[in-house]
């Protein structure tokens, strides 16, 4: 029923996570279980390729033998720390995704290193994957050190100039501090978590996507979720305006990551609230389309 946009896995259990002594992210067997346990056909895994999010880093070759192994239920994406090549501004990225796109991998993210959005290797990269003609999943963040993601202000006027300047790039937005721009005037501790209450005002995130046809939404995550379930009513209309850009996602990583999305999603379809036609492209078609599946 559901493809998702996002997803972790890792091909042996990694080191735990040392809050909480957990393990961090999950295997391709328990991920599988998962997906047949809700309703999920397949979905794309997304390399972690930065040290700023996680205490390990993945290769895009351990990504690709997942793949290889269960082809009918992972999609490829690669992952490229835009301080790859000895961490200069003008480094050759873009030999480097056109290798992993003949490989098949559709995308590169998701994106995570905590350099400013305006940095000369984030726009570097940029400009690769645009020469490329890939999609981008990355991840926002507020501030530099404390956590990961590229640092925006609010407003996303940095994103803006990234969706002006390269326009072949399919940018995936994705994390808290991407989504609470979904509503207007956002505080710092919302753009660090998960907003409450009712959307009085049209924020960023609307704003972008009705201007620039290369945004696409990641609604993965509890970030992505809390979205829309924060306020149903607005949540339909933004479904239904951008029923061709909005894409199912659960980004699990622990395997008791939860998918609230999925029950929201089939709620809104099962109460007749979203037609089958807006829930079929949200779900799925979407991502078949996008990324040419």
């Amino acid at each position: 029923m559901f493809i998702d946009c996002h997803v972790h896995a890792i091909e042996v259990p990694s080191c735990p996570y040392p809050a909480n002594g957990k393990q961090l992210i999950s295997t391709p067997e328990v991920l599988i279980e998962r997906y047949d346990a809700v309703g999920i056909e397949k979905g794309v895994i997304l390399p972690i390729g930065s040290a700023d999010s996680t205490h390990f880093v993945q290769s895009n070759e351990e990504m690709l033998r997942m793949v290889a192994k269960n082809p009918d239920r992972f999609i490829p994406f690669c992952n490229l720390d835009p301080r790859a090549l000895l961490n200069r501004g003008d480094a050759p990225l873009e030999y480097v995704l056109k290798y992993y796109k003949d490989l098949g991998c559709k995308g590169v993210g998701e994106v995570t290193a905590n350099l400013d959005m305006d940095d000369p290797r984030v726009q570097n990269l940029f400009q690769a994957a645009d020469n490329c003609g890939i999609a981008l999943t990355f991840h926002l963040a507020t501030q530099a050190g404390g956590t990961y993601g590229l640092i925006e202000d609010a407003g996303l006027k940095k994103l803006e100039k990234a969706l002006q300047k390269f326009t072949k790039v399919k940018f995936f937005g994705h994390s808290q501090t991407f989504w609470a721009e979904i509503a207007a005037n956002p505080t710092k501790e919302e753009r660090e978590g998960y907003p409450q209450g009712k959307i009085a005002e049209e924020g960023a995130v609307v704003k972008l996507m009705r201007k620039y046809p290369n945004l696409y939404g990641d609604v993965s995550a509890g970030s992505g979720c809390n979205a829309l379930a924060r306020d149903e009513e607005f949540a339909i209309k933004f479904l239904n305006e951008f029923q061709d850009r909005l894409m199912f996602g659960t980004d699990i990583c622990m395997p008791d990551t939860p998918t609230p999305l999925v029950d929201f999603l089939l709620k809104l379809r099962n109460e007749k609230k979203i037609s089958e036609t807006v829930f079929q492209k949200v779900a799925r078609e979407n991502i078949i389309r996008i990324l040419d599946l």
